[in-house]
């Protein structure tokens, strides 16, 4: 059960990581498009104006924050069944 779970967390938390980064960086284009799409605040052609990808920003931060965390745990909890085992 342990080989198999600990490197699915590993894996899962980053593939979250490459996930939240991608989400990201859409999320900052967006933002950096906002002069170009319309005027800062008005719903332009698809709505939410700045207000969405700004929110979208910090989601997918929350987003790469938890996955850290996940790999963390998974390289502490690693790292102590290496120790026992030694």
């Amino acid at each position: 059960m342990i080989n198999t779970t600990l490197p699915s967390a590993l894996s899962t938390g980053m593939q979250g990581i490459q996930s939240g980064v991608a989400g990201m960086d859409d999320a900052a284009r967006r933002i950096a498009r906002g002069g170009v799409d319309g005027p800062q605040g008005t719903g332009g052609p698809a709505g939410g104006g700045m207000i969405k990808p700004m929110v979208d920003l910090q989601l997918y931060k929350r987003s790469v924050e938890a996955s850290a965390q996940v790999v963390k745990t998974a390289d502490e909890t690693l790292g102590s069944l290496l120790d026992i085992m030694a």
